[in-house]
């Protein structure tokens, strides 16, 4: 039975992990996978991740212009139990809370 399958992350670089797994692993359609701001604003999470952290050499400062303004949420189309199961463990993975819609 077709639904969509919503999760919340933390951080974009979580989210992004969670699509990339869908895509290579499980050969989730790009086309069934959606990735938007909990809110209105642009966001790139909750938290710092990424390139927003500190960096090694050769520059040590971390940046503070990461737009952290609300949890990234990826939602995905699923055809069956057996997709939804390998959606809701990617997602799982990588820090989301899938729920059904």
């Amino acid at each position: 039975m077709p639904s969509t399958i919503t999760a919340k992350f933390d951080t974009r670089r979580e989210a992004e992990m969670a699509v990339e797994r869908l895509v290579q692993e499980f050969q989730v359609e790009r086309t069934d996978i959606f990735v938007t701001t909990d809110g209105d604003e642009n966001s790139a999470g909750d938290e710092t991740a990424g390139s927003d952290n500190a960096a090694a050499e050769p520059t040590t400062e971390s940046r503070s212009d990461a737009a952290l303004t609300g949890k990234i949420t990826v939602s995905v189309d699923v055809q069956d139990d057996s997709s939804a199961a390998n959606v809701r463990a990617a997602l799982t993975e990588f820090g989301g809370s899938p729920q059904a819609s």
